[in-house]
């Protein structure tokens, strides 16, 4: 008995105090994000560190973790958009990023969800920051403006991602049909490998600039952007309004020129299951000074990610304890 006592004297002096404090706080949220190449993943990989505080974290005031007491949350990787939204409504996930066109259809049950009941359960966090349509061809393979892709090999992006969407809405516009293009439907990896070989002549990839996919094919293949503009882009962006004026600065990537084009928000979405608290606190560690060092120094598009911008285009309602925030801190909430 003796030696059974002075085992678990030296078991429990060996935990860390604050793990005994927080142990029975463990809660997790899973993140979905998107492929490894796109920039949803390393973003949800930052938020996801700057909102968690684990068991045995060190608090906040003594440099440690300054999110919810027991979070852990995982960023994880997924097929985009669309598979998110249909994750949280069936609760696969707690959260996840979520293109703002894909978001206000899903949650209105219109556009391309016409086919299922509205995800009436969807709840916003935050806006992020604008994703970039990018229209990605080889270089000398005699395409110099949209229409230019009939005839040609096309990736359209994967099923359930907001990309295959937004091309789909963009080449409806400038009147190509889906059989005036050899559509594919590829992860951004395998079409750059297409590209790389000469199997594919151009691909289509939403995400935030610069996107490490288009940036290692920058790095050894030549290749050029297309322009998404003109009267077509217009009509766009007037038709939906969750679509933006956008541009991608020449040098973002190597060798590769600036043009104009449409963009779309990054959303963080969440289960309205989700507890209220949690989500009150994880919103206010998102804007926290300490988070904000995180996103600065992680990414080039998490510099993007501000206050300021926290509401624009929101696509669905609120979450509770979001908007709790918000108002405390003075944002007006429509």
């Amino acid at each position: 008995m003796r030696t059974v006592l002075l085992l678990s004297g030296l078991i429990l002096a060996s935990i860390n105090p604050y793990a005994l404090a927080q142990a029975e706080e463990l809660r997790l949220l899973r993140i979905g994000t998107g492929g490894i190449a796109g920039t949803y993943y390393p973003i949800g990989g930052m938020i996801a560190h700057a909102v968690s505080n684990p068991p045995g974290d060190r608090p906040c005031e003594l440099g440690g973790s300054c999110g919810p007491p027991g979070l852990v949350a995982v960023a994880q990787s997924a097929n985009g958009s669309v598979g998110n939204v249909a994750d949280i409504h069936q609760q696969n996930l707690e959260s996840g990023f979520v293109q703002s066109d894909v978001a206000y259809w899903a949650y209105t049950g219109t556009g391309s969800f016409t086919d299922s009941a509205p995800y009436s359960g969807l709840r916003s966090i935050a806006n992020l920051y604008q994703e970039s349509i990018h229209l990605v061809t080889r270089k000398n393979a005699g395409i110099y403006r949209v229409r230019d892709l009939i005839g040609k090999r096309v990736s359209l992006g994967e099923p359930g991602s907001g990309t295959l969407i937004d091309a789909q809405l963009v080449l409806a516009e400038y009147g190509i049909r889906s059989g005036d293009i050899e559509a594919e439907y590829l992860k951004p990896d395998l079409a750059i490998e297409r590209i790389r070989r000469k199997q594919l002549d151009a691909f289509f990839f939403v995400a935030g600039y610069p996107t490490r996919a288009v940036s290692e094919l920058a790095a050894d293949t030549e290749i050029e952007l297309l322009p998404i503009d003109g009267p077509e882009a217009e009509r766009l962006i007037s038709r939906y309004r969750f679509f933006a004026r956008d541009d991608i600065p020449a040098g973002i990537y190597r060798n590769v020129a600036g043009v104009e084009t449409i963009s779309v928000g990054a959303q963080w979405l969440v289960a309205n299951s989700v507890d209220a608290e949690l989500v009150y606190g994880i919103t206010k560690t998102l804007w926290s000074k300490s988070s904000r060092k995180l996103l600065d120094e992680g990414h080039a598009k998490g510099r993007r990610i501000t206050l300021d911008t926290a509401l624009q285009g929101i696509a669905v309602p609120l979450h509770p304890g979001a908007a709790r925030y918000y108002n405390e801190i003075g944002i007006s909430i429509e």
